[in-house]
């Protein structure tokens, strides 16, 4: 049996090789677990310990580095392990002596795993051995499918035993569940910032917030079984403050864009963010670092991933090949100068916090927990209703409940929370809180024509490039088609009917700009005048601009509609204002004013407008 030493050699040498060439092979790279329970996770096995790290870190490896994935999912005929492929494969005669040695080379590769979940380093270093000088003495000469097996086994083995080396490197400097304290020249600059530098208010105030949210923290983090010390993640993420928005639009705690905040469970509707529900976005956040820890096997590698995505790390990872193994900190120097700086940023906020007399955090008081009961509520209130039902300021409700994103409960079941002792007042009071409604955005439509840009039409229509970007799913701001219809989004928002406000006369007026209207010609129209107009609608200027609405107030010699001789029209599902005025070639301003309506109102089957 070759030299640990040189065994080691072979199998960096092979593990390269294969990298680089394991793509031209006609199947995919062999799995070690045949048996499927043994890939699953739970929050039994999934943190600490190898065994998820073993079989997610395969699979991770197995797609980004040699862009193929695990074999249990593109085996043929639905096999779903290497025994059932290898056992139900016919081979020549021939074969028969060569393919025990290979069936006994998977089985200590089986062993050697079962040997890893245990912890046990060495023996499974050592099963890996004997499975490698097994395939070693095997002559495949003149037999392709055997060939391919054997080639198989040997890059999977290479790649397990540089896996197993890279886990003992991290059990050898401390607890494999521990988050090393480095004290470097990097972590002392960012103690310095945070402590007698620019950001030490923003530390002081993230720490003070930290006390409503970190004991609830703690207590999911040891139930999941992971460091204690990743509570204080949110303080470098967003300062401890649930409604933090980034640059690149993460949220909340713990900064979750949409796409991640998604895969984790985390739903976002026209009511409600969960990436802003502390309870729920820390849950979300400890499947992420789990599933993070089980790919890269060390915090340091797993903060860095947290930041910038694990396939940002894996390509930095796959470019310098396995240097990462041995030292995080030369990873950290190709990393990207935000990611680079954010490993650093937390081990810098342990230090703190380790030694909080050091550096006079131990005469900061800490805001209290939060304490709350939880009711179902399937009414759609608003927050500022439901806390003057219960005598309470509606701020106290709203700190509770951060996910609402307009205050307004959804149209299903929600579980509010309400300070304690809350709950039989609240229920006895809820016939009487009146529903609301969410604002809704206002939109216009703009069909491009020659010559026109992005920027112009936003000119025109008082929005900005941005906005109507995001409106249309545009990736590209210097290019549009003519002919392309585009959705503006108009300043402010309109507001249901049970919400907008009116003229104290109840006649509902509204005026829709259009291509060369103007304040006078309108005032004249509805028998009003400009100085007037202006004051509703808290205009500055007299410039309008197309698709606004104007709320009008009647003036004194402005005709109340006159409905006596017009037709009317029965709603039928899926109707709109919209629709129904171009139906009946009617402008839409005419159709809301002739029946009292207001943009954004809600029209329902059966009910009856008067149309011309």
């Amino acid at each position: 049996m070759k030299s640990r030493l040189a065994f080691l050699l072979i199998a960096l040498w092979t593990f390269l090789w294969g990298c680089s060439h394991l793509n031209k092979n006609t199947s995919a790279p062999l799995d070690t677990n045949p048996k499927p329970q043994l890939a699953e996770s739970s929050p039994e096995n999934t943190l600490p310990g190898p065994q998820s790290e073993m079989t997610v870190a395969s699979a991770a490896f197995d797609e980004e580095i040699t862009g193929e994935t695990d074999s249990t999912s593109v085996l043929p005929n639905g096999e779903n392990s290497i025994d059932e492929k290898f056992t139900k494969e016919e081979t020549p005669s021939t074969s028969k002596k060569i393919q025990p040695a290979l069936d006994q080379a998977l089985e200590l590769c089986q062993v050697s795993q079962e040997f890893w979940q245990k912890g046990e380093l060495e023996n499974a270093i050592d099963a890996l051995d004997q499975a490698y000088s097994l395939i070693l003495e095997v002559d495949t000469t003149d037999q392709p499918k055997l060939i391919q097996q054997k080639e198989d086994l040997r890059f999977m083995i290479s790649k397990r035993i540089l896996e197993i080396y890279a886990s003992r490197n991290i059990v050898v400097n401390g607890n494999y569940n521990a988050i090393p304290l480095v004290l470097n020249k990097h972590v002392q600059d960012e103690i310095n910032r945070f402590t007698t530098g620019p950001e030490k208010n923003f530390f002081i105030e993230a720490y003070k917030r930290s006390g409503k949210f970190r004991p609830q923290i703690v207590r999911a983090l040891t139930e999941a079984g992971l460091p204690e010390e990743l509570s204080w993640l949110p303080l470098i993420e967003s300062g401890f403050k649930v409604k933090a928005l980034s640059r690149s639009r993460a949220l909340g705690l713990w900064q979750f864009i949409p796409s991640t905040g998604y895969k984790f469970g985390l739903k976002r509707d026209k009511f409600i963010d969960e990436r802003m529900d502390p309870v729920k976005s820390t849950q979300a956040a400890i499947d992420y670092l789990k599933e993070l820890h089980a790919i890269f096997g060390d915090w340091s590698t797993v903060l860095a991933a947290y930041n910038c995505g694990e396939g940002r790390v894996l390509k930095v990872i796959r470019n310098q090949n396995i240097n990462y193994l041995d030292n995080f900190w030369d990873l950290y120097e190709r990393l990207p100068r935000e990611t680079a700086r954010y490993v650093p940023r937390f081990l810098a906020t342990l230090h703190i916090l380790n030694q909080p007399e050091k550096y006079g955090l131990d005469l900061i008081d800490v805001d209290p927990p939060m304490e709350y009961e939880t009711i179902t509520i399937a009414k759609q209130i608003h927050l500022k209703n439901t806390a003057k039902a219960i005598g309470l300021p509606e701020k106290e409700l709203e700190v509770l409940n951060p996910e609402l994103r307009y205050k307004i409960l959804p149209n299903e079941s929600y579980l509010l929370k309400i300070p304690p002792g809350n709950e039989e007042q609240l229920l006895a009071a809820l016939d009487q809180i009146p529903i609301s409604a969410p604002p809704q955005r206002s939109f216009v439509y703009h069909r491009v024509r020659r010559g026109e840009t992005l920027s112009s039409i936003a000119r025109t229509y008082r929005s900005s490039v941005h906005s109507i970007m995001r409106a249309n799913n545009l990736r590209r701001s210097n290019y549009i088609v003519v002919g392309k219809l585009l959705k503006i989004p108009r300043r402010g928002r309109i507001y249901p009917s049970t919400q907008a406000p009116k003229p104290e006369d109840g006649r509902a007026q509204i005026h829709i700009v259009k291509k060369g209207d103007s304040l006078w010609n309108i005032a004249k129209q509805h028998g009003t005048t400009t100085k007037e107009i202006q004051e509703l609608n808290n205009l500055k200027t007299t410039r309008l601009y197309k698709g606004q609405v104007l709320r009008i107030s009647a003036g004194p010699n402005s005709p109340a509609p006159q409905v006596g001789s017009l037709d009317t029209y029965r709603v039928k599902p899926g109707d709109s204002p919209f629709r129904i005025a171009l139906e009946h070639n009617m402008a839409l301003e005419r159709l809301l004013f002739l029946n009292k309506l207001w943009p954004g109102t809600t029209i329902y089957p059966g009910q009856q407008l008067y149309v011309e």
